[in-house]
C-alpha cells in the first residue's frame, strides 16, 4: 500500500510542469542582467560619443571660421558650451589647425575630444573596460570633427594703405558699388558704405554689407610703377598759378583744344583755359602727362580721352613748399586709363616719394570725376564726396588706392564688372569663405 503510494507520487511529480520557469529563470538571471547591462551602457556610451560629436563638429567650424592666432581657444570655449571642458572630469580637447584636408594639403582645422565614463552593469559579464583611474573600471569615448576654411580671392575698388583707414560719419546715402578694404582698421557711422563686402586688416566696424575682420593685407605692387616716371627736366623752374599780384602762367602750361603727342612734361602748375581732348597717337597704349611740382587744375573745363585713346595723368616732384600734386579746379576728369603698356590701368598716378601737398578734399565733386582705371594716392587722405562713373569712352572699371579716406554724404563708386579688358589688375587679397565640415 505504501509503495503503491509512492509510485503514485513518483508519476503525478513526473507530468506536473509547475515552477518550471522560475527554474530556468533562475539559469538565466545572470546572462539576462548582463544583456541588460550591456544594452543599457552601450546607449549611454552612444549618447555621450553623440554629445562629444556634436561639441567637435561645433568647435572645429569656430576654430575654422575664426582662422586667426586663438583658434584653439575659441575652439574649446566652444565645446565647453556643451558641456566638455577641457581638463575637467577626465576630458581632454585636442584642436589643430594643421590636420590633414580630404581634398589635399594640411590647413585644415581638427578638434578631438576624448574623455572616460565609468563602467556600471557591464562588469558583471567580466567586460574590464579601456582603463582603471582611482580604482574604477573605465571605458574611453572620443570623437574627431575636421573643418575647412577656403580663403577666397576678392577684388576692391577702394583700399586704403595708412593706419587712419576707412571712415563714413552720416554717410547712410553713400553707395559703394564695389567692396572695400583698408590695411588696418574702417569705421562706418550712420551707413555701411553699401559695399557687397567690407574688409580690414584690423578690425572692421561696420562698413560693408558682409563684414570681415582679420583679414590678410593687400600688398601693394603699385609702388613699383614709379620707375617708368622719367626724370625731372625743369632745372628747378615750376611756375604756380598766379595770386593777386602773381605772374600768369607760361603758354605751355595753359591747355585747350586738341592734344595728340605721345608724352607731355609740365613743369609747375597746368590749368585748362578751355575743354581738351587727349588724341592719343595711332598704334600706342596712351598718352601720358606728367606734371612735376604742380596741380591739374582744370578750371571748370573738362579734359576727355577720346574714343580709343588713353591717358595717364602722373604727379611728381619734390616735398615741400606750397606744391600741389593732385587734381583741382571745378571742371571735369573724363579719362580712361590705357590698356597696354607700362602704365596699364593707370588714369591718375601719385609719386609714392611725395608726401606733402597731395591730399584731396573734394574728390568726385572739385573736379568729378569719370575714369576708368586706377587712382593711385598712396600718400593722400581723401575726402570723397561726389560720384565716380566711367570715362565717356572707357569701361566700368575703377580702383583707388590710398592714404586714408573719408566717405561723406553721397559718396559713390560705379559698379565694376570690366576691369579685366580694361588692362587694371585690382588690389585683391583672401578673405575667409565660409567653414565647412569635411570629416
Amino acid at each position: 500500500m505504501v509503495l503503491s503510494w509512492i509510485l503514485n507520487q513518483l508519476l503525478r511529480l513526473r507530468t506536473d510542469e509547475r515552477g518550471g520557469v522560475a527554474i530556468i529563470m533562475g539559469f538565466l538571471i545572470i546572462p539576462l542582467v548582463g544583456a541588460l547591462g550591456i544594452g543599457f551602457e552601450v546607449s549611454n556610451w552612444y549618447m555621450t560619443t553623440r554629445g562629444m560629436q556634436n561639441a567637435a563638429d561645433a568647435a572645429a567650424m569656430a576654430a575654422a571660421t575664426n582662422g586667426g592666432s586663438n583658434y584653439d581657444v575659441e575652439a574649446k570655449a566652444v565645446a565647453a558650451q556643451y558641456g566638455f571642458v577641457d581638463g575637467t572630469n577626465n576630458i581632454n580637447i585636442a584642436v589643430s589647425n594643421a590636420a590633414a584636408c580630404p581634398g589635399g594639403g594640411n590647413n585644415c582645422y581638427s578638434v578631438a575630444i576624448s574623455g572616460f565614463v565609468p563602467l556600471l552593469l557591464s562588469q558583471i559579464v567580466g567586460f574590464k573596460g579601456d582603463t582603471s583611474l582611482n580604482g574604477t573600471l573605465e571605458k574611453k569615448l572620443s570623437s574627431v570633427a575636421v573643418a575647412d576654411h577656403p580663403n577666397t580671392p576678392t577684388d576692391f575698388c577702394l583700399l586704403t594703405l595708412g593706419p587712419q583707414g576707412i571712415r563714413a560719419n552720416g554717410a547712410p546715402k553713400a553707395s559703394m558699388g564695389c567692396n572695400t578694404m583698408s590695411n588696418a582698421g574702417s569705421t562706418c557711422n550712420g551707413g555701411n558704405l553699401g559695399a557687397p563686402i567690407g574688409a580690414a586688416h584690423n578690425t572692421n566696424n561696420g562698413c560693408g554689407i558682409n563684414q570681415y575682420s582679420n583679414v590678410p593685407a593687400v600688398t601693394d605692387t603699385y609702388a613699383a610703377l614709379a620707375s617708368n616716371i622719367p626724370a625731372d627736366p625743369c632745372s628747378g623752374a615750376y611756375p604756380q598759378e598766379p595770386g593777386k599780384k602773381g605772374s600768369p602762367l607760361p603758354a605751355s602750361n595753359l591747355w585747350s583744344g586738341a592734344y595728340s603727342s605721345l608724352n607731355y612734361a609740365i613743369c609747375g602748375d597746368l590749368q585748362l583755359t578751355g575743354d581738351v581732348t587727349i588724341n592719343t597717337p595711332l598704334g600706342q597704349p596712351g598718352t601720358v602727362l606728367t606734371i612735376y611740382n604742380g596741380q591739374l587744375d582744370t578750371n571748370g573745363f573738362t579734359i576727355t580721352t577720346s574714343n580709343g585713346s588713353a591717358l595717364t595723368v602722373v604727379f611728381s616732384g619734390t616735398n615741400g613748399g606750397s606744391y600741389i600734386h593732385a587734381p583741382t579746379g571745378s571742371g571735369t576728369l573724363d579719362i580712361a586709363a590705357p590698356t597696354t603698356g607700362p602704365w596699364k590701368g593707370v588714369a591718375i598716378y601719385q609719386d609714392p616719394k611725395l608726401t606733402t601737398g597731395v591730399d584731396i578734399s573734394a574728390a568726385g565733386n572739385t573736379p568729378a570725376w569719370k575714369i576708368t582705371g586706377l587712382v593711385y594716392l598712396p600718400n593722400s587722405s581723401v575726402t570723397l564726396s561726389g560720384i565716380v562713373n566711367k570715362a565717356g569712352f572707357g569701361l566700368s572699371c575703377f580702383a583707388m588706392v590710398v592714404k586714408d579716406i573719408t566717405v561723406n554724404g553721397n559718396g559713390a563708386i560705379l559698379p565694376n564688372g570690366q576691369c579685366v579688358p580694361a588692362g587694371l589688375g585690382m588690389p585683391s587679397t583672401t578673405i575667409p569663405g565660409r567653414a565647412t565640415l569635411v570629416l
